[in-house]
């Protein structure tokens, strides 16, 4: 059974996902992307909170703000990794 820091935690980053998905655009296929790039993310950045011990704003045991930073980084890499504009380069 999992806690309700975790289960805040997976709402948390799945509704970074969601809402980036909402900005950005696209089909299906980026939306179950950005998902797991903000879960991955949050994760990512909830164990930097946690071994570099930022404790700029926690709920709990939630370092929300590495957290946060984490999603957003990895929901940019995310993007700039599969958009299209980047792939089409004229040879010249």
């Amino acid at each position: 059974m999992f806690g309700p820091t975790t289960v805040f935690g997976f709402i948390l980053a799945t509704l970074f996902g969601a809402g980036f998905h909402l900005l950005v655009g696209g089909d299906a296929r980026r939306l179950a992307l950005f998902l797991l790039a903000g879960w991955v993310g949050f994760g990512a950045g909830q164990l930097v909170g946690i071994m570099f011990s930022i404790n700029i704003f926690n709920v709990g045991t939630l370092h929300l703000v590495t957290a946060a930073l984490g999603a957003v980084m990895a929901l940019i890499c995310a993007n700039i990794f599969t958009t299209d504009k980047n792939r089409k380069r004229s040879i010249q």
